[in-house]
């Protein structure tokens, strides 16, 4: 069993604070983000929580990711944190 600390945990909960972030901002519920990208409100939930079950990291599609950060008025590399550290590339 590995007990090492999953650096893409970080990564997904860095997203989900830039969701909260970019909706807080604007003034903008979770059902109306949610709506507007074509998630379900419990979907776009897990993301600003950083996770897509209990104990796993969110993994967003890209076609998702797209669609948020337009909905947001965000580019991607404002909503995408930077490449965990400690994951090699294609990893």
């Amino acid at each position: 069993m590995n007990d090492a600390p999953d650096p893409w945990n970080d990564f997904a909960q860095e997203l989900g604070k830039r969701l909260l972030r970019a909706r807080a901002t604007r003034g903008l519920s979770q059902e109306h983000v949610a709506h507007a990208a074509g998630l379900a409100t419990f979907t776009y939930r897990k993301l600003e929580k950083g996770e897509s079950n209990p104990g796993t990291p969110a993994n967003p599609r890209l076609k998702t990711l797209v669609v948020l950060a337009e909905v947001l008025d965000l580019s991607l590399d404002e909503l995408i944190p930077e490449r965990p550290g400690g994951v090699a590339p294609g990893r």
